[in-house]
């Protein structure tokens, strides 16, 4: 789970540190006051796409690290197979983004890139956004929950492999058919493709250590200067002017007859040794160092000319990042064996076509069955979760077609519903509101709880448009979420704010001319004041506290 997020220059927050427990935790505060850039940060530290002007005005850089514990399984597999240390069950995240729009991503305190911590960060928490109960309008995007529902990824990835292998044999026999010509210049795109990426040789990790090795060869002089400066400190400029290691070596001698004389000082005396080969080895070892900083003259040019190799190899193949490029030259590589070795006569691979397509049909049909069999649960979970949502008399229908296999198998399926006893069911887009959207959401996530490996949500005001009692039964349904799980709620909502573990308050103050932005831990009467002035407003009424402690009671 997230125990603690630190930030520091990120826009309205100059420095923030924030202990987040285990169960529900509900963040609070008016509009404005920072909680967007709140999930701004986290997104960062997940490996998202960020911009500098992030970065607090006036500042270098903005910093945000995070720390997670009680890692899953999944996890941790990742780390050991990328060579990043978990120690302790820990793991510390550190997402840095200067004002001139240069970054850096450090794992335990090792170089990262940000598709590396994106990738790893998926198993550690998700967030769901105020705009993403729209996600549930698209009907593309039902098969997915559905799958991560049931739980069928065995049976999805036993239908992939034949899927892809029938695929495979079906292009070999598309390009057969398509004429030697066009196959034989497939092959040359290939080959030319593979060459080009061959000669660049790149290696995952490279492009950020070249920047880091560029940063050393720019400030050579300046680190060489402060390297000598010490060095001369320790070991002096000349005979006539002793350095820090020859005045400690007079410290030892002055001290030795002492110590002798008086046994009580030997501890003194031999800290006064230890100082005194301590500081010989150091000045040994930076007159050692000088010599890493007698930078070639060319090696700049080379740094140089490899990192515009990258940039322009990026541009011309379409590649976000350095990774995609080794990924496209395993796929480049893996489809030309596949065209150059494909020696079978046309109709041994409309054999094999057709055997394999049986067995993916055979595969793609227990899928379906998992899914249909996964919706009759989901149905009434999500019934029962609406009711209590206040939403009764709600019903889901599952329209589903078989069509022809795809890579996610050969199922067609959109959720319908229908809100109101009598009522046909209907898709979502066309009769759910902004607060029926967020209920029927939450329904989802409640019930996917149990069945995600993910230990820590976030919800960003998962009760927009809902109030009243609708919005106390949101607040009951986190509660029972958060157990076994870590819950992260932004809510402008008292009904839901009642049911926290802990409660943050965000603020935000003008002092001498620049905006702050606060984040503070609430005791029990902090949170009756701040239950109340959500719901009494700009003055907070006795009525008001009142009424907060009687949420914060009934929450109990």
């Amino acid at each position: 789970m997230l125990t603690e997020l630190n930030i520091e220059n990120v826009a309205v927050i100059e420095k923030a540190r924030v202990r987040f427990a285990p169960g529900l935790n509900v963040l609070t505060g008016e509009t404005g006051a920072g909680k967007s850039i709140l999930i701004d940060a986290i997104n960062a530290i997940l490996g998202n796409r960020t911009s500098r002007e992030l970065v607090r005005t006036g500042a270098a850089k903005a910093c945000i690290r995070a720390t997670f514990t009680g890692l899953p399984e999944q996890v941790k597999s990742q780390l050991a197979d990328g060579g990043y240390e978990s120690g302790e069950d820990a793991l510390l995240l550190y997402r840095e983004i200067s004002a001139d729009g240069r970054g850096a991503c450090r794992i335990n305190g090792m170089p990262a890139t940000a598709a590396v911590m994106r990738q790893l960060s998926q198993g550690l928490l998700t967030i769901h956004g105020q705009h993403d109960s729209q996600d549930l309008t698209d009907p593309s995007l039902h098969l997915s929950l559905l799958d991560r529902y049931a739980r069928n990824e065995e049976l999805f990835t036993a239908y992939h492999a034949l899927y892809r292998k029938l695929v495979t044999v079906m292009r070999q026999l598309e390009a057969r058919n398509a004429g030697e010509a066009e196959r034989r210049a497939h092959i040359e795109a290939l080959e030319a493709t593979l060459a080009e990426l061959r000669a660049a040789a790149f290696t995952p990790g490279e492009e950020q250590a070249l920047h880091e090795r560029k940063s050393v060869i720019t400030h050579a002089q300046t680190i060489l200067a402060g390297l000598e400066a010490a060095h001369l400190a320790l070991s002096g400029q000349d005979e006539d002017a002793a350095g820090a290691a020859d005045l400690l070596g007079g410290a030892v001698a002055a001290f030795a007859e002492s110590a002798r004389l008086d046994p009580s000082l030997a501890a003194q005396a031999e800290q006064f040794t230890n100082l005194y080969y301590t500081a010989r080895e150091l000045a040994t070892d930076l007159a050692d160092r000088r010599d890493a900083y007698d930078i070639d003259p060319n090696e700049l040019e080379q740094l140089e000319s490899r990192l515009d190799l990258m940039y322009r190899l990026k541009k011309k193949y379409g590649a976000a990042e350095l990774e995609d490029l080794i990924a496209l030259e395993k796929h480049a590589a893996a489809e030309l064996e596949s065209l150059q070795g494909g020696q079978e006569s046309t109709q041994e691979l409309e054999a094999r076509k057709r055997a394999l397509y049986t067995q993916a049909k055979q595969a793609a049909e227990a899928l379906t069955q998992s899914r249909l069999k996964a919706f009759e649960s989901l149905d009434r979970e999500m019934c029962e979760t609406l009711a209590f949502l206040n939403m009764p008399g709600i019903r889901f229908v599952l329209r589903h077609a078989r069509g022809p296999l795809a890579s996610s198998g050969q199922d067609k399926l959109e959720f319908l519903l229908s809100a109101n006893v009598g009522e046909e069911p209907k898709p979502l887009a066309k009769i759910a509101s902004g607060g029926e959207l967020s209920r029927i959401m939450l329904a989802f996530k409640s019930a996917l709880a149990e069945r995600d490996a993910i230990p820590t949500v976030i919800y960003d005001e998962i009760d927009t448009g809902v109030s009243g009692l609708a919005a106390g039964r949101i607040g009951q349904v986190l509660k029972k979420t958060s157990v076994g799980h870590q819950v992260l709620c932004i809510t402008h909502t008292p009904q839901v704010a009642a049911f926290a573990d802990e409660h943050l308050l965000i603020s935000k103050s003008a002092r001498e001319g620049r905006t702050y932005t606060d984040i503070a831990p609430l005791g029990l009467e902090q949170r009756v004041q701040a239950l109340a002035a959500m719901i009494s407003g700009d003055k907070v009424t006795d009525i008001g506290l009142a009424n907060a402690r009687e949420l914060i009671e009934k929450s109990r």
